[in-house]
């Protein structure tokens, strides 16, 4: 089918008209049931979703605040991180339309990570599309659609071969929302409610990785994950979001005196959980609280960007293209409290060659923003900066011509004069990166695996992948099991190390359990680091014992089986039938004698089981 990837108009404020380009799709996923997800909320606009290609299936919000909900400084706090931020790509083998509006979608094969669609949960599907054939240069800025609680909020593409970087990619400001500025009471200085339901007395926390539906949680001083608090009575700042690092605290506002603070605090850091494999969105950063109706909104955390390519390049003379997903910095107060900021989103860049022109440098950044200042000579509460985004390479990170940059945002004044009391910047050190991570070829990118199947045949069980792409790929593993836990090597399979092209690959047990054996893929790359595919399972009815002796023989062989009635077969290597007879539980002796010397084939033929042997004539 065409693909509907469209072209929007922008029109820039200095009246420059200038194409900004979007490649994906989106949908909600409502329910999942093995490989078919039920879907809502689907945006095909910009792509569509089409039987063949390729999906990102990511966990954008998980249920993991657990118990840490009262109202004291650990609300918000992590309990268990479940699935939030996993993704993994797999091929789309069917979809259910109504008036022409994808209403289920299924891929052809398991998958590996385990997604929730509860209450409190966000899954959501990305079409993945290849762009040129096999080379592809942009045509425009690229951007995405924001995050808006269902969908949105991701770049994500791959070039089969050569990427030429054109023009910028940027998903900034396109992560978790900031929360709403309040403008009504004021409050005495407010320091120890954590969380509120809307009352005029607080403002909004910040989104991220926990979705909230309990009416009171919205607001207050706690964080939420890594949505930053929203400030407290009176004029306390919002805290700002996180990322790979905490946001930033915010301001403590008006007649507030140390160490009491009516600001909200930063949101949680995730850097412990961040990989090539898990991803966020920057957290958005809480709202300011305010009486003069000058306070400000959170701002919002970074988008992801995704990219896959054989190698990038810039040619020309074009001063600098940026890869970008900042978060946003949230915007000035009068005399009330500003918002805190957005913290900076991710960037994963699997690519085997980067060659970036000396004329045309790369700039590829995760940065948080910065908070608001509240822009009075008397103190009220500024915005916390964002926290720190995250940027992943799948090789040693590039740094001839390029610069990558992960850097926190910085706090917000809380007020205008000399000193300014300035607020928490994002976690982190200065400008520092610690949120680049190179080297990481173990995650959803290294292969592309379109399907691994196991097919039952009468003696044996085929297995069977074929893979898109293949990047630092060393080889692939069959791993077989009696009872879906307890694992064993069975095939050991060279990969292809670095490919764009289709491959299969063939493979057959021999030797199956009786009863059900279950198969899984493993796939190494050369520095060691694996990831497993799909489980299948193939049951089998326990077969007979068939003996066969002597072996070799002169005069006569004994065969003996313990079950079935059994026909059995005789032929020399021509397929020419020597024997024809039958058997039923019990030995038998067959004479040989007037045979040739020679290798002769043996069939013993059961209700469920063939078995082959060869026997050699004396």
């Amino acid at each position: 089918m065409i693909k509907k990837i469209s072209i929007l108009l922008t029109v820039l404020l200095v009246s420059i008209n200038v194409i900004a380009q979007r490649v994906n799709a989106f949908a909600r996923a409502t329910s999942i049931s093995g490989t078919t997800f039920n879907v809502a909320n689907v945006e095909e606009n910009d792509d569509s979703f089409e039987i063949g290609e390729r999906i990102i299936v990511m966990q954008m919000q998980d249920n993991v605040i657990g118990s840490n909900t009262n109202n004291n400084s650990s609300f918000g706090n992590l309990n268990n991180i479940q699935s939030a931020g996993l993704y993994e790509i797999r091929t789309i083998s069917g979809i259910t339309e109504s008036s022409g509006t994808p209403i289920s979608i299924t891929v052809s094969t398991s998958l590996t990570n385990t997604y929730n669609t509860g209450t409190n949960s966000r899954v959501q599907l990305i079409s993945f599309p290849t762009l040129g054939s096999p080379d592809y240069t942009t045509t425009a800025n690229m951007t995405t659609r924001n995050w808006n609680g269902n969908i949105g909020g991701v770049s994500a593409f791959e070039v089969l071969g050569t990427f030429t970087l054109a023009h910028n990619i940027n998903a900034d400001n396109s992560g978790f929302r900031g929360g709403a500025r309040d403008d009504n009471n004021a409050g005495n200085c407010d320091n120890t409610t954590y969380r509120s339901a809307a009352s005029g007395a607080f403002a909004g926390k910040g989104e991220g990785i926990y979705l909230n539906t309990n009416t009171t949680y919205e607001e207050g001083k706690g964080k939420i994950l890594n949505g930053g608090g929203g400030g407290n009575e009176h004029n306390g700042g919002g805290g700002g979001g996180g990322n790979y690092s905490a946001g930033g605290n915010g301001g403590r506002g008006w007649n507030c005196t140390a160490p009491n603070s009516a600001g909200g605090l930063g949101g949680i850091g995730l850097s412990a959980h961040i990989g090539a494999s898990r991803i966020f969105m920057g957290g958005g950063g809480g709202g300011g609280e305010g009486n003069n109706a000058v306070a400000t909104d959170g701002g919002r955390g970074g988008g992801i960007i995704i990219i896959r390519a054989n190698e990038i390049v810039t040619t020309g003379s074009c001063g600098q293209r940026t890869i970008s997903a900042n978060g946003q910095n949230s915007s000035n107060a009068g005399n009330d409290g500003a918002g805190g900021a957005g913290a900076g989103g991710s960037i994963v860049i699997q690519v085997n060659s980067w060659n970036i022109a000396a004329t045309c440098e790369v700039l590829v950044r995760a940065n948080g923003g910065n908070g608001g200042i509240s822009n009075t000579g008397n103190a009220h509460g500024g915005g916390g900066g964002g926290g720190q985004g995250t940027v992943i390479y799948s090789i040693t990170q590039p740094t001839t011509n390029t610069t990558t940059q992960t850097q926190n945002g910085n706090g917000g004044c809380d007020n205008n004069s000399s000193p300014c009391n300035s607020t928490t910047s994002g976690g982190g050190t200065g400008a520092s990166d610690t949120g680049i991570i190179d080297e990481a070829a173990t995650g959803p990118l290294p292969i592309q695996l379109d399907y691994f199947n196991a097919i039952k045949k009468v003696n044996s069980v085929l297995l069977e992948w074929k893979t898109f792409t293949e990047i630092n790929n060393d080889f692939f593993t069959v791993e077989r099991s009696i009872d879906g836990k307890n694992w064993e090597t069975l095939i050991t399979e060279k990969g292809q190390g670095n490919s764009t092209t289709e491959r299969y690959y063939s493979k057959i047990d021999w030797s199956p359990y009786n009863g059900t054996s279950y198969y899984r893929l493993r796939q190494t790359d050369f520095n060691g680091k694996s990831t497993t595919h799909g489980m299948q399972a193939i049951n089998r009815e326990k077969s007979s014992v068939v003996r066969i002796y002597p072996n070799p023989a002169k005069n006569e062989i004994i065969i003996e089986i313990d079950q079935h009635e059994a026909l059995i077969n005789i032929k020399d290597l021509f397929g020419n039938l020597i024997y024809y007879g039958s058997q039923n539980g019990v030995s038998n002796s067959i004479d040989i004698s007037h045979l040739k010397p020679g290798v002769y084939i043996v069939e013993v033929n059961q209700k469920n089981n063939s078995t082959i042997r060869r026997l050699v004539k004396e």
